[in-house]
């Protein structure tokens, strides 16, 4: 299946994403509708987990799902790990590395809180928390991270794409030049993955779940970890599956798995595990490139006719490897939740947002199945 085979074939495309028979869905930025072939993997498996021990019918899926992972992430499978939640991913990597009291790490304030209070938590072992400063919201360039690190600088948190103004990093910049200054670079990559290439080539940890643009299950993510790290960060999960004990069997000493399945504590939600194979295989068959080629131009049709209404568009002059699928709109001292439910009351799926000064923000956040049409009965509609 094409993007344009779906785009060109309205039975295709609901049959394909069902939500699309009645609604139009623009809230990918949020929490995603499943696919058919997600949900239908999801529930396929979990009949077959009927007859027996589910563990034992789905456990070479995980091997799968860490190969699709590394696939799409351009690293190896054995540096992808699958612990759920984004939330849990970072937090692995905030509470598993070990830091000086001299150490600074540089963070941004009002990025989603999923990225940001792993790393506040820090301060109570010492740590210097820096905000980063920034020209408007969510937008961080690569000179505004140079200029504000030092010698004392052990990691840079940042997200791939602010979740409000869909500002997107250009994160490779920003990781090739904290690798040369041997500072670590931990991505936060919920809101590109399955929307824009988010490979990891600069970047030494990444997490992200499924739940957004990658369609999948919620709680179903991956955490990368870089090979030459995986010694230094040491999870503070302990359990059966990360800790090798041969016949279950507790040992004397705590070894941990010499991969990223350390980071893999229990047992799997594998049921999710099944989504977000399914998921991945999605994404790889519309193909990446093709997305957000796709989100852009979405995009460029949204812009113009939502400022010509008289909104404000966060970022509508962004250059094309700043410009995301998340359009995100708001009127000067305008409280939008009136609109919000509008749509919402004619079947349109948007999402409300506020700032830290109480800004309301309408976000639209379509994919790659959302049609034409369905985006201009939403400018109708504002």
């Amino acid at each position: 299946m094409t993007l344009q085979d779906l785009l060109n074939n309205e039975e295709l495309r609901c049959h394909e994403f069902p939500v699309a028979r009645d609604k139009i869905f623009l809230g990918h930025a949020g929490v995603c509708p499943l696919p058919r072939r997600v949900a239908d993997a999801v529930a396929a498996c979990a009949a077959q987990g009927t007859l027996g021990d589910q563990e034992a019918f789905l456990l070479h899926r995980l091997v799968d799902a860490r190969k699709l992972a590394a696939q799409v992430l351009q690293c190896q499978s054995e540096e992808v790990a699958l612990v759920g939640p984004t939330s849990l991913g970072l937090s692995l990597v905030a509470a598993g590395l070990s830091f000086r009291k001299s150490d600074n790490i540089l963070i941004y304030h009002d990025d989603y809180p999923s990225n940001v209070y792993p790393w506040m938590a820090l301060a109570a072992k010492g740590v210097q928390v820096r905000l980063i400063n920034t020209r408007g919201l969510g937008v961080i360039r690569a000179i505004d991270v140079m200029g504000q690190v030092d010698e004392n600088t052990r990691l840079v948190a940042l997200a791939s794409c602010h979740f409000i103004s869909g500002y997107r990093l250009e994160h490779q910049a920003i990781g090739k030049y904290l690798r040369g200054r041997g500072i670590l670079f931990c991505l936060d990559a919920i809101q590109t993955l399955g929307a824009f290439p988010t490979t990891v080539e600069s970047v030494d940890f990444l997490a992200a779940d499924a739940h957004k643009w990658l369609l999948g299950p919620c709680g179903a993510g991956v955490l990368y970890v870089r090979r030459e790290l995986q010694e230094k960060l040491n999870p503070p999960l302990y359990g059966w599956n990360n800790v090798r004990c041969p016949n279950f069997v507790a040992q004397e000493k705590i070894e941990f798995r010499n991969d990223a399945t350390k980071y893999e504590a229990g047992t799997h939600n594998l049921l999710g595990v099944v989504g977000l194979i399914a998921s991945l295989e999605l994404v790889r068959e519309i193909g990446v490139d093709h997305i957000a080629a796709e989100l852009l131009r979405k995009r460029a049709l949204l812009v113009p006719a939502l400022s010509a209404k008289g909104y404000t568009v966060l970022n509508a002059e962004a250059k094309p490897e700043n410009a995301s699928g998340i359009v995100t709109v708001y009127q000067p001292g305008v409280d939008l939740a009136p609109l919000h439910k509008k749509l919402a009351d004619a079947g349109v799926v948007a999402s409300l947002r506020s700032d830290r000064k109480g800004q309301r923000y309408l976000r639209l956040s379509p994919h790659f199945y959302n049609t034409d049409a369905e985006l201009q009965r939403v400018l109708e509609l504002v």
